[in-house]
């Protein structure tokens, strides 16, 4: 007959350690939203691993156990930055829009998504000041160009315009533009008329898809 130990002991042990591992990934989310709140308001340069602590509530150990310096915050804050675009584009392409449409709705849901939400403010100011930072990001909106590049390159195969640049090029132009409008937007009036300004730099840029601008969800009525 199994003893009490033999028959709880294991599942206790496991039931410990799954508390534990939720505990710590709770701690390092508590960490990076406060480190994404500093960095957004002030600035790499400014920012300490005390005021990441007191936004946070906790110690500076407690901050240290889990990031070993400041440049370890500002790496996992950015790639939170990528991986938060990264699911905004799995929702554009979930809409099987036509592929200019994609790339208007993209942009549009990446303004608002820059207007509202820290953790993007706080990634786009790390990427313009990345040369501060002592250690290595990633190249700035790679992913995000490539990815509009491709849907631009399924429009043209589908005929289009004949004198408008090349697919690499206009989706280059785009996502300069933006990001350009972004910061712009961000010094002069804190973003809040960045979704104008993003529906400015799409109808400027690409005027000869303006049906195709005009069936994004988020174009409608604007």
């Amino acid at each position: 007959m199994a003893t009490s130990g033999e028959t709880f002991g294991t599942p206790l042990q496991v039931s410990t350690k799954e508390l534990k591992q939720e505990r710590a990934v709770r701690t390092r989310e508590r960490v990076l939203t406060a480190a994404a709140r500093a960095f957004a308001a002030k600035g790499y340069p400014a920012v300490t691993i005390l005021d990441v602590a007191q936004s946070a509530g906790m110690t500076k150990g407690a901050v240290y156990f889990h990031y070993e310096n400041k440049d370890a915050l500002a790496v996992a804050v950015t790639d939170l930055f990528y991986r938060r675009i990264a699911v905004i584009a799995d929702s554009v392409e979930e809409l099987g829009l036509p592929p200019v449409s994609s790339v208007a709705e993209l942009l549009i849901r990446t303004a608002v998504a820059f207007r509202d939400e820290t953790v993007l403010q706080a990634g786009a100011r790390l990427q313009l000041e990345r040369q501060l930072i002592g250690a290595q990001l990633p190249l700035p909106y790679e992913a995000y160009t490539n990815l509009i590049t491709s849907w631009l390159a399924r429009r043209a195969e589908a005929g289009g315009p004949g004198d408008i640049p090349s697919p690499a090029t206009l989706a280059t132009v785009l996502v300069s533009a933006f990001f350009g409008a972004q910061h712009i937007s961000w010094v002069l009036n804190n973003r809040a008329d960045l979704l104008e300004r993003t529906l400015a730099v799409v109808r400027t840029i690409i005027p000869w898809a303006e049906e195709e601008v005009e069936l994004c969800p988020s174009a409608q009525g604007r």
